[in-house]
């Protein structure tokens, strides 16, 4: 009766055992905790969370799922913001990769750190699917500006963003042992971009 008004009280049970997920993500790593630590930073029993997740991948893999929800929608409007220029449009993108993993870690975390298959369910995959095609689309509105015969295929042309940006935040933007820059990670990541679109001539040398 007890777990019973405990959920009621929450409101939402499934979502509150997201939110403590993703806090002892961020503080023990997401193999750092067991399910039973979830169900006691949300209120309830352990055998609440059975009811909602058959595991602490299954928690992870919806902590990933909504990270990537709101990957997509900071990913959509800084491209949006960007506009009606398809340069600004697609440096924002990248800066918005690293926004994102500094505003929301333990969703950073759960979506690229976790070892959790994208494809561990299909609204996973479909979540991930609409992030990355914010940053094609993006790509492939700048490269209508390269000659045909020089034009990378826009989904070669967003993931060497995606890794430059990736990159940069787990060398730099998350403290990485080893890894030290004089450098801001946003200098880091603007210089990069603009070298690669330098030399794809998207970018003029002086500029």
């Amino acid at each position: 009766m007890a777990e019973k008004k405990r959920g009621y009280h929450h409101g939402n049970l499934r979502q509150a055992l997201v939110e403590a997920a993703l806090q002892l993500i961020e503080s023990k790593g997401p193999t750092g905790f067991v399910l039973s630590e979830a169900a006691k930073h949300a209120g309830v029993t352990p055998a609440a969370v059975y009811r909602h997740f058959s595991g602490r991948e299954d928690l992870i893999a919806e902590c990933s799922r909504q990270g990537y929800e709101i990957f997509a929608d900071v990913m959509q409007f800084a491209y949006d913001s960007g506009q009606p220029s398809a340069l600004s449009a697609f440096e924002a993108t990248g800066r918005a990769y690293l926004a994102f993993a500094r505003k929301y870690p333990g969703h950073y975390i759960a979506m690229f750190e976790s070892g959790v298959s994208i494809n561990h369910t299909p609204e996973l995959a479909a979540a991930g699917t609409r992030a990355r095609d914010v940053l094609e689309k993006a790509a492939d509105e700048l490269s209508q500006h390269i000659p045909p015969d020089k034009r990378p295929p826009a989904s070669m042309f967003s993931a060497h963003i995606w890794s430059l940006s990736h990159g940069v935040v787990e060398l730099f933007a998350r403290n990485a042992p080893g890894a030290q820059s004089p450098f801001a990670p946003e200098d880091l990541l603007e210089s990069g971009i603009g070298v690669y679109l330098r030399g794809l001539g998207l970018i003029r040398p002086d500029d």
